[in-house]
């Protein structure tokens, strides 16, 4: 699609022509798995680790909000808020470290996914390997991962480098797939804004992998001007895990401002989302990521930000563009810029419990 203000847009109908294959999907309720709590389908809603930015690690000396360390302080943490578990990085654990998870793991009763790098070249592979071993011995059922750490918008100026991400993502992805086949562990590729919804669907369908399915993060794909309900519909029969989030809206001069939100005051349907996602997959985990930040800018309204983008659909586009318009979020999109630490250390606890609450109360995650 091109640039918004020449208002010459281009219509691919390829976009609209993936013929959709829900064997995967299938495939993936009857993955053998190596520890699910009782009751699973009405398992709570967990906590992914990167709605703990500002608390995971943390240097700050906070009495109230004390830094969690490793896996275990976030497990602990949040058991006491009622979470029913965690989504968490396995890299840099010590040798005896993942059988001190399994075993606190246990006595919480909450259920596990490891976040995980995946190798870029033949030499990385066996120190994946080796993350992917421990995860498993602490009783991850699910290994979540993602190919861009940026945005694509941001971090690709022109075509030609972000065909060169996709290679080299390509590649990483083959070079992880035999060994969490070999281990009987389901690798999940997010949506992380960098693969349109219709992209990783095309990925996912081209490795043909049981073992490789998706991370489903409900509201990423706003950045790309994707109706989330869409994306959800697209990728919800490959989904092994999921980032459960809500999505505020508002114009700024070059496009929109995009912002996380405390679930059921933006625009994304989560209860429709839930409620797919469970259809696909009855056993699915719904981690939240509630990330306490200032808001991100999406240039749509800019050239440079559509360099990368060759399927854009001008309908699907406008569709968005409208929810945005009709839905924009009330007052000011949440920010922490201005904060104290203690206040920011606050503000995040404060969006997680409400997330949790809404969870219990208006998605029966209980």
């Amino acid at each position: 699609m091109k640039n918004p203000k020449t208002n010459v847009l281009s219509f691919d109908a390829d976009r609209r022509s993936f013929i959709k294959t829900a064997s995967l999907g299938a495939m993936a309720m009857s993955f053998p798995l190596p520890f699910l709590p009782e009751n699973l389908k009405n398992v709570p809603m967990g906590v992914v680790v990167h709605s703990y930015g500002a608390r995971w690690q943390s240097k700050e000396n906070s009495q109230k909000y004390p830094a969690f360390t490793d896996a275990i302080d976030m497990m602990e943490h949040c058991k006491q808020i009622g979470a029913g578990g965690v989504q968490v990085l396995v890299s840099g654990w010590a040798d005896d470290f993942a059988k001190k998870v399994r075993d606190r793991r246990e006595k919480l009763d909450l259920y596990l996914e490891g976040s995980i790098g995946l190798p870029k070249t033949p030499e990385d592979v066996a120190k994946f390997e080796s993350e992917v071993l421990a995860a498993k011995e602490a009783g991850a059922t699910v290994l979540r991962t993602a190919c861009l750490g940026g945005r694509r918008y941001v971090n690709f100026k022109t075509p030609e480098e972000y065909k060169t991400f996709k290679k080299n993502a390509l590649k990483s992805m083959e070079l992880a797939e035999p060994i969490v086949r070999k281990h009987k562990m389901k690798l999940a590729i997010e949506n992380h804004k960098d693969w349109t919804a219709k992209e990783l669907e095309a990925i996912i369908n081209n490795l043909g992998s049981e073992w490789v399915g998706v991370t489903l993060d409900f509201g990423n794909n706003v950045s790309f001007l994707e109706d989330p309900m869409e994306v959800i519909k697209t990728l919800a029969p490959y989904a092994f895990s999921t980032h459960v989030k809500d999505m505020g809206v508002k114009d700024y001069e070059d496009g929109i401002l995009l912002s996380e939100v405390p679930l059921g005051e933006g625009i994304v349907d989560v209860k429709a989302g839930v409620d797919l996602c469970k259809k696909f997959n009855p056993d699915i985990t719904f981690s939240l990521e509630m990330i306490t930040r200032d808001p991100l800018e999406i240039p749509y309204l800019t050239d440079g930000y559509w360099a990368t983008f060759e399927d854009a659909s001008a309908q699907e586009t406008a569709k968005v563009l409208r929810l945005v318009k009709e839905k924009a979020f009330a007052g000011d999109l949440p920010h922490v810029t201005g904060l104290s630490p203690e206040e920011k250390l606050a503000y995040e606890e404060q969006n997680v419990v409400s997330c949790l609450n809404y969870s219990r109360s208006s998605l029966g995650l209980v």
